[in-house]
């Protein structure tokens, strides 16, 4: 179940909230002895993060689903979605901070309310080191303020009595970004001495076109830049993949693409998904200020839609 993007959080004795983690979404599946882990779209990374792993073993229950995100813990102590990339090499922190559980000992949950899957899920994780994403104390604004001086992503506010309806991205979940940032995917890139100058990323539409928005330069450290080189370059291609390539024109902005400009790139398969940071959408529907933030492995290119904010309605 996913949740839809807003401009600001719903208000009402209806709602709870909690943190929007910046990791990765994942789900533990526990079976008797057995116990693996599962990104969104069904890869299994149970290798990946041994020790999420080996604290959900400890999970209270013969068998259960725990939906949750992996989040690596930075320096400071703070979510980074930069750093779950790196946690090996450096040493950090990996958590995984639990917020709702789908099945219990043989039994469904999905028609069950959230309330009751929370007191469910407190029980089951108790003494597993898994955390238990805890809904946020006071009011929209409150928890606003709290959550953005505390340099945190985001808040997702849930219907109390909401039931969980797998593989849709429903309204009551909502989600509020405190900076611009989604996922995209990678269909191409200027090359350059240090392997690419920027990426060509888009998204799909509800005719399963693929749309460019724009070009990605910044963001790159030079580690993070020849990780990807490595990872875009096999994935060469003859055939431009975009939908709405070349526009008529540079924007405003000129984050536009001209059919000059595509004799210099390189076009590769959409199979790479990234998240990327930005300051708005242009008119003609590019990105402003784009810069990387890091690879997806949890999202199928497929499944990458531009993200709309709406406002929220009051309950």
């Amino acid at each position: 179940m996913m949740a839809t993007a807003a401009r600001e959080l719903p208000a009402g004795p209806d709602w709870s909230y909690e943190v929007k983690w910046d990791g990765y979404r994942a789900q533990i599946v526990k079976d008797g002895a057995r116990v693996t882990l599962a990104s969104r779209n069904l890869k299994d990374i149970t290798d990946t993060f041994r020790r999420v792993a080996a604290a959900a073993s400890r999970i209270d229950a013969k068998s259960a689903i725990v939906d949750g995100e992996i989040v690596a813990l930075d320096a400071d102590g703070r979510p980074s979605f930069q750093a779950l990339h790196h946690w090996a090499t450096e040493g950090l922190a990996i958590v995984f901070y639990a917020f709702d559980l789908l099945h219990l000992d043989g039994r469904t949950l999905l028609k069950t309310p959230l309330d009751e899957r929370r007191a469910a899920l407190a029980r089951v994780i108790r003494g597993s080191d898994l955390l238990l994403s805890e809904p946020l104390p006071g009011t929209p604004s409150e928890i606003t303020a709290a959550v953005k001086a505390l340099g945190l992503e985001g808040v997702v506010a849930k219907r109390r009595r909401s039931l969980y309806d797998p593989g849709r991205r429903s309204d009551a979940w909502v989600k509020v970004r405190f900076a611009l940032h989604q996922e995209f995917v990678v269909g191409g890139y200027k090359p350059s001495p240090n392997g690419f100058a920027s990426l060509v990323v888009g998204y799909y539409d509800d005719r399963n076109r693929l749309l460019s928005a724009g070009k990605v330069r910044s963001g790159f450290t030079p580690h993070a830049r020849a990780l990807l080189f490595e990872r875009v370059r096999p994935l060469g291609t003859a055939r431009c993949p975009f939908a709405n390539l070349p526009t008529s024109r540079t924007s405003h902005w000129g984050e536009g693409i001209t059919a000059e400009e595509m004799a210099e790139l390189v076009w590769v398969k959409p199979q790479l998904v990234v998240e990327v940071a930005f300051t708005e959408w242009t008119r003609d529907g590019s990105l402003r200020h784009a810069a990387f933030i890091g690879v997806r492995e949890d999202k199928p290119p497929r499944e990458v839609r531009r993200e709309v904010t709406a406002t929220s309605s009051r309950a």
